[in-house]
């Protein structure tokens, strides 16, 4: 009996919690007109903040930079016109980037950060896990846990269905795939990747963002589905943040020794 009202005071401080995010990230620019660059600015900001105060070798602090370009390309995307609706993508990438620093101010504040990032935040500092892996165990947990739960948010925000979005999901989606190129470009340690027998080459070829942004997609969908069946809605996300921080354990193996 005391396990189960335990169970349930937890459930109820999670559901607060949640209450408690959303209600502030609705304060950061979503009420004013959005389909402008200023949309995203206040999130760039932040990453911006947050680049300047992390040691550039710090775990964190690599996907923090390779996210921080991403954003900004959006951004620019959208201010160029790059989607056919703007306030729907200025949306989408907002709320996008809000899970990933309520993330780092649930760290930052001691609070419990979500399972897709408690890998990331416990080996930011390994000296065997080289920056590549940094930068994808980030990009899994924002993908595969974070882009589910931004496609939801934003379909409430705009009263639409994920349908309605789809265009928005898939550009965004191009935009990280070519970017997630560039990172491997820049963050391969050198000629060795191509030897076969370099770890790195296997842990690399084990993970997929269009498989990521696949499952991201059908998990919008599915938790869409379920908003009716607040519980099981809960449980769903509750198993997909856990799988995800599996994957990222998985990422970070360290290959070097300290």
């Amino acid at each position: 009996m005391a396990q189960t009202q335990q169970i349930g005071q937890n459930r109820r401080i999670g559901q607060s919690d949640r209450a408690e995010r959303i209600d502030r990230i609705d304060r950061i620019g979503i009420g004013q007109e959005l389909g402008e660059f200023q949309a995203v600015d206040p999130v760039v900001d932040r990453m911006r903040a947050l680049r300047s105060a992390w040691h550039p070798t710090d775990g964190v602090a690599v996907f923090n930079r390779v996210y921080l370009t991403v954003t900004e390309e959006i951004g620019h995307a959208i201010e160029a016109g790059g989607f056919a609706d703007r306030r729907a993508a200025a949306t989408l990438d907002v709320r996008f980037a809000e899970r990933y620093l309520a993330a780092v101010d649930s760290l930052a504040t001691g609070r419990p950060a979500p399972a897709c990032w408690r890998p990331l935040f416990h080996s930011r500092r390994h000296p065997g896990v080289r920056p590549l892996q940094f930068a994808l165990a980030g990009i899994n947990a924002h993908i595969g846990h974070d882009l589910a739960l931004a496609v939801v948010d934003a379909c409430r925000i705009l009263e639409c269905a994920p349908a309605d979005l789809e265009d928005e999901f898939d550009r965004v989606g191009d935009i990280l795939v070519l970017l997630e190129e560039r990172i491997r470009e820049e963050l391969m340690p050198g000629p060795d990747l191509l030897e076969i027998a370099d770890p790195l080459t296997h842990l690399l070829g084990c993970w997929s963002l269009d498989r990521a942004r696949d499952g991201a997609w059908l998990a919008a969908r599915s938790l869409w589905q379920l908003r009716g069946l607040p519980e099981l809605a809960e449980e769903f996300t509750e198993r997909l943040d856990r799988s995800v921080g599996l994957v990222g354990r998985m990422l970070l193996t360290p290959l070097t020794r300290p």
